[in-house]
């Protein structure tokens, strides 16, 4: 997902240009017509020529310049139109959650279907699309462009097959396909914290940084995404960044996926459920920040720290190997590092070399809980970005 933001002036790569600022729009937007002329380096006429097309494309609208910029020749402000939206589905244990995304980045309906067991492939499709229909009817949106899937699990980048998700019983399920089949919009899927750290890096807190670290906590494990070089680091084939693999102690806890000793296994949302006294409840991720934070018993307080000393663990290993400058957490890992942030960073200082965490800072997801839905939509988006005139053949 990486995005070249240089133009060229040459009329055979009209398209790129015109991808170009599409991208800028989408990702800065609300920008002026002059700063997206000196991002790109392409000249005044060109830009002003291409930004037309776009609205006429009716992907981005004009307004008026911006009485706060700078002095000079007054210029137009570029946004990204919302009416032009994707859908979004994470499948979890417990819930399917849809949401619909406009161009702009913003979540602007979502919807939670809470299950009462652990959905088959066919299941989880079947609560998507009801959920996908409702959202459509009540929608004021010109185009829907597709869908993209966050799935806690392996995912085969090209087509969408769910190698494995554990948490789930899903093994080479072709879950894309299957939504697609049951919707009649295309369908793209990756790993949901490779996706999260995607959106919070274009965004959220990670904004102009380079190296990051998004660690995700959900009811269907742990998992994370890395981003190397301004760009998403996945891997060989994909499945780089599963940091809830990763061994942190001598437990006998199994996680998963097998393994033993775990992140994963020793750090969980349902132990916080468990010390809260909600386990078999179900909990969106809003109602499980506000009970923890609103808890004094100690048996709470003890659980929440007994899993920041793990997460520290797993945290001193990823900042040895990437060096990142920032680690953002998301789901219930930002809830207990909300619970105490401070625990977290003596703790992770315990863990790293003095010179790795110099200059390293630890946040929660400015995204909140609609990360992951925003990085879903940024693969039904991604179509788009690269070939803006295919909306008038969708």
């Amino acid at each position: 997902m990486a995005t070249t933001r240089r133009g060229n002036n040459l009329d055979s790569v009209r398209m790129h240009n015109l991808s170009t600022v599409l991208t800028i729009a989408h990702h800065v937007g609300p920008v002026s017509r002059s700063d997206v002329t000196r991002e790109t380096g392409l000249n005044r006429s060109t830009i002003g020529a291409l930004v037309g097309e776009l609205v006429d494309l009716g992907l981005v609208t004009e307004s008026g310049p911006n009485a706060n910029l700078r002095v000079g020749r007054p210029s137009p402000v570029i946004s990204p139109n919302p009416r032009v939206a994707a859908l979004a589905v994470n499948p979890e244990i417990d819930a399917v959650t849809v949401g619909l995304v406009g161009l702009d980045g913003r979540v602007q309906q979502r919807r939670r279907v809470a299950l009462e067991r652990v959905p088959t492939p066919d299941e989880a499709v079947a609560a998507a699309t009801d959920a996908i229909a409702g959202l459509i009817e009540t929608a004021s949106v010109d185009h829907i462009v597709g869908i993209g899937v966050a799935m806690p699990g392996l995912v085969r980048p090209a087509d969408g097959l769910v190698r494995r998700a554990p948490h789930l019983g899903w093994v080479d399920v072709p879950f894309a396909q299957m939504l697609t089949d049951a919707c009649g919009l295309p369908v793209r899927a990756s790993n949901d914290a490779q996706l999260g750290a995607y959106a919070e890096h274009v965004f959220g807190a990670g904004v102009g940084v380079s190296e990051l670290i998004y660690v995700n906590g959900g009811s269907s494990g742990i998992g994370g995404g890395v981003i190397l070089g301004g760009a998403a680091f996945t891997g060989a084939a994909g499945h780089a960044g599963e940091l809830g693999h990763v061994r942190v102690g001598a437990s006998d806890a199994v996680d998963s996926g097998g393994l033993v000793g775990t992140l994963e296994a020793e750090v969980s949302r349902a132990r916080l459920l468990e010390a809260l006294g909600l386990e078999g409840k179900s909990v969106d991720a809003d109602g499980l920040t506000a009970a923890v934070l609103a808890s004094e018993d100690p048996a709470v307080r003890a659980e929440v720290h007994r899993q920041l000393e793990l997460l520290a663990t797993a945290l001193g290993t990823a900042l040895t190997l990437f060096n990142p400058r920032l680690v953002v957490l998301g789901g219930f890992l930002a809830t207990i590092y909300q619970a105490d942030a401070a625990a977290l960073d003596r703790a992770v200082a315990h863990a790293t070399l003095p010179e790795t965490l110099e200059g390293v800072q630890i946040t929660r997801t400015r995204l909140g809980s609609d990360i992951l839905l925003i990085g879903a939509a940024e693969l039904a988006f991604e179509p788009l970005l690269a070939d803006p005139a295919s909306l008038t053949s969708a």
